[in-house]
């Protein structure tokens, strides 16, 4: 049975999130090919898919390598997804379905349960699967593949902590949520921006770089 590129490629893709593949280092299609069990060419497929998402880069006489993301990058990466988020909530607001809003419901009261409970790593996942379903709320297949794909290197570039205050966290997915709800695009925009700048000091960033630090509250927070 051949395995799709789109498979090898998530699979590439967490590998290097995990950590598996460290930033710079060699990613051999031989080696590649092994260790998930298939032929060269979805692996190649794959490289070359990764290498337009950022993950991958090429350089001479080494062949595929993982990418060495600047501090910079980084700060950009985090800035540009404050700005989308808040644009997905507003499409969100306009173009929900019924079956989103069951959802996005759902997770926030799961999300409150939890966090009275002081449940942490059920608050991380609930709060993952909240945002991507916002996302898909926007029915903008463009900004949903751009924030996917950033949230991905996100989760490669940064750790984020816990929320301090989780209990406020989830009052305010669930504000945003009664937003979306009512169709008051401005106010889901407003409050997913609000939301987005007050966790925005929980994350740390771990991809070691050579380049120089940057100031992270300059743009990011």
């Amino acid at each position: 049975m051949r395995i799709p590129a789109h498979a090898v490629c998530t699979a590439i893709r967490d590998d290097i999130v995990s950590g598996v593949f460290e930033p710079g280092g060699r990613l051999t299609e031989e080696v590649l090919a092994r260790r998930y069990g298939v032929s060269r060419v979805p692996v190649r497929e794959a490289l070359r898919t990764l290498q337009s998402e950022g993950f991958v880069t090429t350089r001479r006489h080494a062949g595929a390598c993982v990418a060495e993301p600047t501090e910079q990058e980084a700060a950009d990466l985090l800035e540009m997804r404050m700005l989308l988020e808040p644009l997905a909530a507003s499409r969100a607001a306009r173009r929900r379905t019924e079956g989103h809003l069951k959802v996005l419901r759902g997770l926030v009261r799961l999300g409150q349960e939890r966090a009275r409970q002081g449940q942490g790593e059920d608050l991380r996942a609930l709060g993952s699967w909240f945002h991507e379903t916002l996302a898909q709320a926007s029915a903008s297949p463009g900004l949903i593949t751009l924030l996917t794909q950033m949230r991905h290197k996100v989760a490669w570039m940064y750790t984020v902590a816990a929320p301090a205050r989780p209990v406020e966290c989830w009052a305010e997915h669930g504000a945003i949520v009664d937003a979306v709800a009512r169709g008051d695009a401005e106010r889901a925009k407003a409050l997913t921006a609000v939301h987005a700048d007050r966790t925005a000091g929980a994350y740390r960033l771990r991809v070691r770089t050579s380049q120089p630090a940057v100031n992270m509250a300059s743009g990011s927070h």
